[in-house]
């Protein structure tokens, strides 16, 4: 009996963490600021990777992005998305999964449209990664050749935490166009 709450209990404590990460938005501004910092940050430890920035007919940021596990796990953070180079709004990413997980981490999230027609599936609004999705991780000695699936490119980089791996698979994301 008490090993069954305990389970709630830990189930509980997750879903809170995760349920408070999407209503401390931050302002348009602010995540604008942290995208352009996260681009930045990708782009001095990783030359190579301007060249998909610039080549992409659009990509989304999500400068802090929170996952956290223990057996069932959750991962959620804001972003910026861009055209051509250009702001066009603001993109929101959810993921529950369950598994063998423990642990959590802080990163940083950018999917490259490929085509303009990828971008325009992500800015309809409801968008998700398909199950078998997975992303190119940025670290000491990790390759820097992303591969599209379906004209979408997954990279990320870590910041802080401990997790074995990220999966990106089953994220959603919602699009909101810059009012």
């Amino acid at each position: 009996m008490r090993f069954n709450n305990f389970y709630k209990s830990i189930f509980a404590l997750i879903f809170l963490v995760f349920a408070s990460c999407g209503s401390m938005k931050k302002t348009g501004d602010d995540l604008v600021s942290d995208a352009q910092e996260a681009k930045s940050t990708i782009e001095q430890n990783y030359p190579e990777m301007s060249d998909h920035f610039n080549d992409a007919a659009g990509y989304a940021i999500f400068p802090n992005v929170g996952k956290g596990a223990y057996v069932i796990g959750g991962a959620s953070g804001n972003g910026a998305v861009y055209e051509n180079g250009n702001l066009i709004g603001y993109g929101d990413l959810k993921q529950v999964d369950v598994g063998l997980q423990i642990g959590g981490k802080a990163f940083i999230e950018v999917l490259f449209f490929e085509t303009q027609e990828a971008l325009d599936d992500f800015k309809n609004g409801s968008y998700e990664l398909s199950a078998n999705a997975s992303a190119i991780v940025l670290d000491e000695g990790a390759s820097r050749n992303i591969n599209f699936a379906d004209g979408v490119a997954v990279v990320t980089m870590p910041k802080e935490g401990a997790m074995a791996g990220v999966s990106v698979g089953g994220q959603r994301f919602d699009f909101q166009p810059v009012q």
